[in-house]
């Protein structure tokens, strides 16, 4: 793929963006083969965006998720800082294809870890987290259907980043918690609508935060001071329509809402 034919996709995926429109799939001559191609799509969809990428979202990190979108592993999508909205935000659905909002567990880095040759171990990444936040996730897509159009075209779009509802840093020693084992309760309008715990994120929050790293990594990135990562929904996903409103409970990690539309 040249650089003018991921621009021409990141042009088309970014109109469809911003008019809340869809369509089958990219034109063949601008189509990503694999995913390095899909990322440098994504890369030149941010950079049209004008926004500044505040970090990243882990997408498909349960099974069923995968089996669902037919991909055989996660992937990666930046976080544009014009979609990441307060606590109790108003989040606009009538547009919304998915109408799905996930419970997830977000870290904030604080130190840098930067592209290199040799694979980083799950004991850096940690020590590399400054912070724990709770988190929100409404997202969607700009294809027809999200579920036959493959990795590379749903990376190409920034795998289905749409919204996301950010909560305040954890007070708690996050530390000594089992992250794998902690539970999270989402309630929609007042009433249970799921729970679930971090195993729900690749078996542990920890792998998907490495396999992150990795990733970054290898694309020639990496995960700078600052940057926040969202791993993945820890509770199955809570059907929403206009009006609901959503509050999820991460116990000693936090509690966040959001309202729809």
């Amino acid at each position: 793929m040249t650089p003018q034919s991921a621009y021409r996709a990141a042009q088309l995926l970014w109109a469809h963006w911003q008019h809340t429109t869809r369509f089958a799939a990219l034109p063949e001559d601008c189509r990503p083969r694999n995913r390095t191609e899909g990322y440098a799509i994504q890369a030149a969809m941010a950079s049209l965006s004008g926004q500044p990428v505040i970090g990243w979202k882990i997408a498909a990190t349960t099974l069923s998720g995968q089996k669902h979108i037919n991909v055989d592993g996660p992937i990666a999508g930046r976080l544009l800082g014009q979609k990441v909205l307060a606590p109790g935000a108003a989040i606009p659905l009538g547009d919304n294809h998915m109408r799905v909002a996930e419970a997830e567990l977000v870290f904030r880095f604080a130190t840098d870890l930067p592209s290199r040759n040799a694979l980083y171990e799950t004991a850096e990444v940690m020590d590399a987290i400054g912070a724990v936040l709770p988190g929100i996730e409404v997202p969607d897509s700009r294809y027809e259907d999200f579920c036959v159009v493959g990795d590379a075209q749903l990376i190409a779009e920034n795998a289905c980043a749409a919204w996301f509802v950010l909560g305040e840093e954890a007070l708690t020693d996050w530390h000594r918690l089992d992250l794998k084992s902690h539970p999270v309760r989402a309630y929609r309008n007042g009433a249970l609508a799921g729970e679930g715990t971090g195993a729900m994120v690749l078996g542990d929050p920890k792998i998907a935060l490495v396999w992150i790293a990795n990733e970054l990594s290898a694309l020639g990135l990496g995960l700078r001071p600052g940057d926040i990562v969202t791993t993945g929904t820890v509770v199955t996903p809570v059907r929403v329509e206009p009006g609901d409103a959503i509050h999820c409970d991460f116990g000693e990690l936090g509690q966040i809402g959001a309202r729809f539309v």
